[in-house]
């Protein structure tokens, strides 16, 4: 009994513990906040890559690809039909686009992944919708600048919208003045833009959007349309039988407004504009084709290595450009498991069905193995790094006993004179250390899980406080800051927080337990 009252006196009135207690306190809650947020950022960032990549992924070995779409979808049913939920034909081909920047004048070339889809199946094995600029709306500071320019009940197709139509109306059009000018060598006119001139605030160093939180409406400078056969100039017409969903990543950048003091997105191109795509045929050798295709939507996933690489392109076209439709030849199929678990079945049954070499089959895990891998072992680095906050508050706890022992060498000598054994003075300080580690745990477990609870309110308040938006959604393409709290995270942040203020309290403990109560007490 003793052993306890002494514990819980010192915790009640030893105040030089408390900066012990506020140590463990800050570096639990650290851990736990910390561990939340990666965790979010984490699942979302894998949520994302398994929407676009869908559960398995059947890959040709060859850039000509697999033939006959419709009889590899059959082989894959027969085989593991039971185990899947939707699947759908794609090809994919690395590429480059061409397009003519309206706000500099210049012309860029950038590599890309075109990949071919059918929209209605894409969207079956993943969220493509939810990624469509033209599906959602755009919100400035929670505030929306922009709704949503088709209605979700609409299905995903290659139609332009109205907005779109107009757009690609007006480029036409003076495109049409553009070649009439050229034959009758008169100087090129000032394009008319049909809206209202807008007065454009002027961003430092780079071009600026018409109006504040909006999407510049600015048109590219005018150029003739090109067959895919030859350079020679034809009349306008309507959207080509190309058309594309182009990643935000490749057609926009960040400038910032000096009247507002923000940062504004820029895009290059506009859904209605034209740009040239090149990639090779499937012949052997394969040759280049090069064709230009209508921008119908642009997308974005929030994965900027998708972002900025992706094209999404309508199969049939590509298969043309690419000379597979006779053969209606493919170079993947994406499979969507009714559940994942299925994943091992559902590849051991496949790689039956499909003749050995002839293809890949990989889960999305697998394809993105290395990205992963990564983040995993980020992960790992940071905690090792965040747990050494805890092993310092170790190290004060292990400093403070050591004076209290020296503090109390004559209370310690008069406890062993009245009875008291070694081992039940070691226990007090082992008590007191273990009490120490339980009030500091508790107490960061409380903080950090309200931390959590309430982050984006917190964001808030710094963002109002700086002036500056903490957590941009226009970076992360997030409308809040994202957090997952395991419990079992917690548990371990706890129990090991706890652990090393028992282990920081033995050193001292055995120091007072070995005090002889004679030479204790020899001057006092």
């Amino acid at each position: 009994m003793y052993k306890l009252l002494l514990c819980l006196r010192y915790l009640r009135t030893r105040y030089i513990a408390l900066a012990c207690i506020i140590s463990v306190m800050l570096g639990v809650a650290t851990m736990i906040v910390v561990n939340s947020v990666m965790a979010g950022f984490t699942t979302e960032m894998r949520d994302r890559l398994h929407n676009f990549l869908a559960d398995i992924v059947i890959e040709s070995r060859g850039t000509a690809g697999i033939e006959d779409a419709a009889m590899q979808m059959d082989r894959v049913k027969a085989a593991a039909g039971q185990y899947i939920a939707a699947m759908t034909p794609t090809i994919e081909i690395p590429g480059m686009m061409t397009f003519t920047d309206p706000w500099s004048g210049e012309t860029y070339t950038s590599p890309i992944q075109i990949q071919g889809i059918d929209p209605a199946g894409k969207a079956q094995v993943g969220p493509l919708q939810d990624y469509l600029d033209s599906y959602n709306r755009i919100l400035e500071d929670g505030v929306e600048v922009r709704p949503a320019l088709r209605n979700r009940e609409e299905p995903l197709g290659w139609e332009l919208t109205a907005e779109g139509e107009k757009h690609f109306r007006m480029v036409q059009e003076r495109n049409r003045l553009f070649l009439e000018d050229q034959q009758s060598g008169q100087p090129d006119p000032q394009p008319q833009d049909p809206q209202p001139e807008m007065e454009s605030p002027v961003f430092d160093s780079e071009p600026v959007p018409v109006a504040d939180n909006e999407t510049p409406q600015q048109e590219p400078a005018p150029e003739p349309i090109f067959t895919n056969d030859d350079s020679q100039p034809q009349e306008p017409g309507g959207p080509l039988p190309a058309r594309i969903y182009l990643g935000e990543g490749l057609i926009s950048f960040m400038a910032r407004n000096p009247e507002t003091g923000r940062q504004q997105k820029i895009m290059m191109v506009q859904p209605g504009d034209n740009v040239i795509l090149s990639t090779i045929t499937a012949g052997t050798p394969p040759d280049v084709t090069k064709f230009q295709a209508t921008v119908v939507d642009t997308f974005r996933s929030g994965m900027n290595e998708y972002d900025s690489s992706i094209v999404l392109m309508n199969l049939d076209a590509l298969q043309k450009y690419r000379g597979m439709h006779l053969k209606n030849a493919i170079s993947s199929i994406h499979i969507r498991l009714t559940d994942y678990s299925h994943a091992p079945k559902v590849l051991a049954a496949l790689e039956q069905a499909f003749p050995p070499g002839m293809v890949n089959i990989r889960t999305w895990e697998e394809k993105q193995g290395m990205l992963l891998s990564a983040v995993e072992v980020e992960t790992a680095i940071l905690n090792v790094l965040l747990f050494l906050i805890i092993a310092v508050a170790g190290f004060g706890i292990l400093a403070i006993f050591y004076m209290i022992v020296v503090e109390k060498t004559r209370d310690i000598g008069i406890l062993k004179s009245l009875g008291a054994s070694s081992g039940g003075v070691m226990s007090i300080f082992l008590s007191y250390g273990l009490g120490l580690g339980i009030t500091g745990s508790a107490a960061g477990v409380f903080i950090g899980l309200l931390f959590v609870e309430y982050i984006n309110e917190i964001e808030d308040v710094l963002s109002w406080a700086t002036g500056r938006k903490v957590f941009d959604e226009k970076i992360y393409f997030f409308l809040e800051i994202p957090t997952h709290v395991n419990p079992w995270m917690v548990f371990w942040v706890a129990t090991g927080a706890i652990a090393i203020a028992v282990l920081a309290s033995i050193l001292p403990a055995r120091r007072a337990a070995a005090l002889h109560p004679v030479r204790a007490l020899r001057f006092e």
